[in-house]
């Protein structure tokens, strides 16, 4: 789940929990609308420790301790 996928899910709980009033005997509107909100934030915090502490192990690994001359292009 990406950062649009969770924001997406957070404001549509939240318009399902504040903004709809219609009330059924199956199913509690706000209730699922909590359930989104709450699904949301959780991928949003899993998806920004992805993001800032997983990301930053990956690229370590490719930087060269030495300076590396640049290569040379050959013209046609």
């Amino acid at each position: 789940m990406g950062i649009g996928t969770s924001l997406f899910l957070i404001a549509a709980g939240a318009i399902l929990r504040y903004a709809v009033t219609v009330s059924s005997s199956a199913v509690n509107v706000q209730t699922v609308g909590l359930i989104l909100m709450i699904v949301g934030v959780v991928g949003l915090v899993i998806s920004l420790l992805w993001i800032t502490v997983w990301s930053d192990r990956r690229r370590r690994g490719d930087v060269p301790d030495h300076d590396v001359p640049p290569t040379q292009r050959y013209r046609y």
